[in-house]
C-alpha cells in the first residue's frame, strides 16, 4: 500500500468511527471539496461539513470503502453509507465514487460522485421521487445545505 492509498485508508478508517478530528487532519490547507449536494467547498467548510455530518450522524451510520486506484497523486475509491437521513428519518444507502488529489501527504482536492436523484429519492421521500431529477431541486437542496453548513460553523465558532 502507497503513501496516498495509506492517507486514503486512514481518512474512510476515520469515518467509519465517525472521528471527523482525523478526517480534517488529511486535509491540506487548500483543500477543495464538492459533490452534488455541497459544491465547491474550501477547506474550512469540507472540514466543518465533516464535523457536522459525523456529529449528526445516526446510530445506524456505517461506511464501507474500497480503494480502486492509487498513483504518485491520484487515488480513487467508492464508498458506500447506510444512515437514517436526520432531517426526515428515512433510511439511506448511499454509494459514492470518489476521485482524491494529494500532494505532500494530504488531500488537496476530493470530489464524491454519487446519482444525487436516487439519494434524493431515498433522503427526501416524496419531494425527492417526484423533484429530485430538476435542476430546480437540485439546487434547492444545494443552497439548503449550504446554509446548514454556514449556520453551523457560526454556532461552532468554526
Amino acid at each position: 500500500m502507497n503513501i496516498n492509498q495509506q492517507l486514503i485508508d486512514r481518512f474512510y478508517t476515520a469515518f467509519q468511527k465517525k472521528d471527523y478530528a482525523t478526517m480534517q487532519q488529511c486535509y491540506a490547507a487548500n483543500a477543495m471539496f464538492t459533490d452534488a449536494v455541497f459544491v465547491n467547498l474550501d477547506a474550512g467548510q469540507v472540514k466543518a461539513m465533516w464535523q457536522m455530518l459525523c456529529k449528526s450522524s445516526s446510530g445506524d451510520f456505517k461506511v464501507e470503502y474500497r480503494i480502486l486506484s492509487a498513483d504518485d497523486d491520484q487515488v480513487t475509491a467508492e464508498w458506500t453509507a447506510w444512515y437514517t437521513f436526520s432531517a426526515t428519518g428515512n433510511k439511506v444507502v448511499n454509494r459514492v465514487r470518489a476521485d482524491f488529489t494529494l500532494h505532500n501527504g494530504e488531500i488537496i482536492s476530493h470530489t464524491d460522485q454519487f446519482n444525487f436523484y436516487e439519494w434524493a429519492r431515498q433522503a427526501l421521500g416524496l419531494p425527492g421521487l417526484l423533484l429530485g431529477w430538476t435542476p430546480f431541486f437540485r439546487h434547492k437542496v444545494q443552497a439548503s445545505a449550504a446554509g446548514r453548513l454556514k449556520a453551523y460553523m457560526e454556532k461552532n465558532g468554526l
